[in-house]
């Protein structure tokens, strides 16, 4: 990495660690959390890059790992674990019930493993709304008389502060860490190996490569990032529900990592930011603007969205800042290379 950037990325870091102690204090301090809930989008697109980005898997159904881990946070804390424990519970629990899936579905290519992921994934929201001895159904967790437990740090209790600066910060280190994880991978032996099979899977069979093998790790390892999430907005919440976790929202993770440039990390937290921040923009916006334009304008904030998010698909495929291996494949089929 050179020098400029380096210092470029730390400038950012340093500037999002102080964000919250400017505006706490201040008329936008309710920035604090729509940055927190920007922060969660950015996890989950991140975990999804793994699966859409590096291997080439059209995976529809990604939300239900992170109700799985909301899910489980909500009922172990309700019975009295720690956050800190039921974190790896809940990972290891999002990454069996992934693998048991992926084994049957992972045969399947393209548009036939997206509408299998749909599936499943409406499946797992069904079940978690008709399981009422367990998720208390559609009125969600906790019930009256329940409580899901603070999270606790060397005995300070995050969600004391009103501004939510606390869960922040928690979103914001394992964001740093999820990058760096994502980064290390896709520079190693598995990485290369990863994009080998996106690029053409036949190829990377008959070259010795363990592509079923290879492809399930990158679904567990997906998986796994999903239920994170899910647990730090089990405890930030502190209610979860069937609602929370619906198919638009694995639509929108697929746009963030399409937006963004597929396998291209930067790209994918840009493009989580756009899609996941915009919206709340263009509320404020509106808000701002109706006075000047009218109520009416308020109705059309999101056919501005998603005019721009067709201009994007049309003059820039790649993604924003896509990774320089995926902008060559797409450059070398616009050019009929084969």
């Amino acid at each position: 990495m050179s020098v400029k950037k380096y210092a470029f990325k730390a400038g950012l870091f340093a500037a999002l660690v102080v964000f919250p102690l400017l505006v706490r204090d201040t008329s936008l301090a309710h920035l604090i959390r729509s940055a927190g809930t920007v922060g969660l989008a950015v996890l989950l697109a991140l975990g999804l890059n793994f699966t859409l980005g590096y291997v080439g898997l059209f995976d529809l159904g990604y939300i239900a790992f992170y109700a799985i881990g909301a899910y489980t946070a909500a009922i172990l804390s309700i019975h009295g674990w720690s956050f800190w424990l039921i974190l790896p519970v809940a990972v290891a629990v999002a990454a069996a019930i992934r693998v048991l899936v992926g084994v049957s579905i992972l045969r399947l290519r393209g548009d036939y493993l997206a509408i299998v992921t749909m599936g499943f994934g409406e499946i797992t929201r069904l079940t978690i709304n008709n399981l009422d001895f367990l998720t208390n159904g559609p009125k969600g967790l906790p019930r009256v008389g329940e409580v899901i437990r603070p999270v606790e740090f060397f005995g300070y209790q995050l969600g004391l502060d009103p501004s939510n600066t606390d869960f922040y910060y928690l979103i914001l280190a394992f964001i740093a860490l999820a990058a760096v994880l994502c980064r290390r991978l896709e520079d190693s032996r598995l990485g290369r190996e990863w994009v080998a099979i996106r690029e053409d899977e036949v190829a990377a069979e008959l070259m010795g490569l363990p592509v079923a093998r290879l492809k399930l790790l990158a679904f567990t390892i997906s998986a796994a990032f999903a239920a994170a999430a899910g647990v730090i907005f089990a405890h930030w919440e502190r209610f979860v529900t069937p609602e929370s976790f619906v198919f638009w929202e694995s639509i929108l993770i697929v746009a963030m990592i399409v937006l963004g440039g597929m396998g291209s990390i930067p790209g994918v937290i840009l493009g989580a930011v756009i899609l996941a921040g915009t919206p709340q923009l263009l509320q404020a916006g509106a808000e701002f603007l109706t006075p000047y334009l009218g109520a009416g304008f308020i109705n059309y904030r999101y056919l501005i969205f998603g005019l721009v998010m067709v201009l994007m698909v049309i003059f820039r495929p790649q993604g924003i800042l896509p990774s320089k291996r995926r902008e060559a494949e797409l450059t070398q089929k616009e050019a009929g290379v084969p």
